[in-house]
């Protein structure tokens, strides 16, 4: 396939299973895209989790990946972020649809990243690369995050500074938001970094963490298992390299069947979608 790839169309005289709508579309660079669907009625999802969307291919047949939902479990609609993929399988597809098409999702929402599977806390870190912030944009405008927490670290780091611009619009929207807006204020606190384009702050999350150099520039105390929680998602290295320096504060993996200091979500979408 190739970037020019459109969208797969219902075969004539049918529709997509489990279709839903595209409402809005927005381009951020050339590489990264949200999008918004309508949300099917009977959806219940915590915050966090996620689902299976998708198009059909050139047979006729649904062409599915987990993606989570950027948008809070109260929103109307269903937002997603998801980095564009010249010869993906869906997304050399998925990046072309606009404003009512359909697209295929799977009402079934699962993830870890959820509340209930960690333990309660003083801190909550959300550690993300790339479109791995997407299901941090779900939490960072929910209630419940800062009703748990004290202090919220939205750590971001991406290749360059136009690949943070989606992160960056949305936690300054938070201000203003009706209804998180007044427990945001003082609780957030956001730290982007860029790995290759020079910027103010940069570096891997690995390094500024490890360093201690995050701790610093935010003036707050180095992780530790009583106080600090954590979530991950970006690329099963990343996933591995956070892990190992999220036990060496003395943190532990947890689940939703047995809550601990952090989580990782494994079913991040990487770069060959």
């Amino acid at each position: 396939m190739t970037d020019s790839a459109a969208p797969a169309a219902a075969p004539a005289g049918k529709t997509l299973p489990d279709a839903q709508t595209v409402t809005s579309v927005r381009h951020w660079t050339d590489r990264l895209f949200s999008f918004r669907v309508t949300r099917p009625q009977s959806l219940r999802f915590r915050s966090g989790e996620f689902v299976m969307i998708g198009l059909l291919d050139e047979r006729g047949k649904p062409l599915l990946r987990a993606y989570s939902i950027a948008s809070p479990s109260w929103d109307e609609e269903l937002e997603f972020y998801s980095i564009k993929v010249p010869d993906g399988p869906l997304t050399s597809r998925l990046q072309h649809i606009e404003p009512g098409d359909q697209i295929i999702l799977r009402p079934k929402p699962v993830g870890t990243l959820v509340h209930d599977a960690l333990l309660p806390g003083k801190r909550v870190w959300f550690l993300a690369t790339g479109t791995g912030i997407a299901p941090f944009a779900s939490l960072m405008r929910d209630p419940e995050t800062y009703e748990k927490f004290d202090q919220v670290v939205m750590m971001h780091t991406c290749r360059e500074k136009a690949e943070l611009e989606y992160g960056r619009q949305l936690v300054e929207s938070l201000a203003e938001d009706p209804l998180i807006g007044e427990m945001v204020a003082g609780k957030l606190l956001y730290y982007p970094t860029t790995t290759r384009e020079p910027s103010d702050r940069m570096g891997r999350i690995t390094d500024n963490l490890t360093s201690g150099k995050v701790f610093a520039d935010l003036g707050i105390p180095p992780m530790d298992r009583d106080h600090d929680r954590a979530m991950v998602c970006g690329s099963l290295a990343f996933n591995i390299d956070v892990k190992a320096v999220l036990e060496g504060f003395g943190l532990r993996e947890g689940a939703n069947s047995e809550p601990q200091e952090y989580v990782v979500e494994k079913a991040f979408v990487g770069d060959g979608i």
